[in-house]
């Protein structure tokens, strides 16, 4: 009895591991989607403005799926925890979070450097997104 149990959990926990999977896949799809999107309009805008606002989107799809594929991972281990897979886990685990820091890091840098753009760009009187030499007091 109890072994047909932990077989019926171990079946629920392998779809859901299969759904977490999926939604990492479909994440990943969406985001490419965006981007797509994004460079289409930017082609059609003629506009001289930079990609990183596609690649801050795509960037949190990236970071939202890397984390969904790593809890699936868990959850494969969780069934049926060998030496063999719990090796592996850890070993996805590390190059995961690891791509997940610098792509958050990347995220964060490029959301400051546009941040600090826009508001050079909107200091009165300047030229050319510079700032406006300083005026003689007097």
């Amino acid at each position: 009895m109890f072994e047909d149990i932990e077989r019926q959990i171990q079946s629920y926990v392998e779809w859901l591991r299969l759904l977490v999977e999926s939604l990492g896949a479909l994440v990943i799809a969406a985001g490419v989607l965006v981007v797509i999107v994004g460079l289409i309009r930017y082609a059609l805008s003629r506009a001289n403005d930079n990609f990183i606002p596609i690649r801050l989107a795509f960037g949190r799809y990236l970071t939202l799926a890397l984390e969904l594929q790593l809890a699936a991972d868990i959850l494969s281990t969780s069934v049926a925890p060998s030496w063999e897979r719990i090796g592996k886990l850890a070993a996805i685990a590390v190059i995961r979070t690891a791509l997940n820091y610098f792509l958050s890091k990347e995220i964060r840098e490029e959301r400051a450097s546009a941040s600090a753009e826009r508001e050079v760009a909107t200091i009165p009187g300047s030229n050319d997104g510079r700032p406006a030499p300083p005026r003689a007091e007097g």
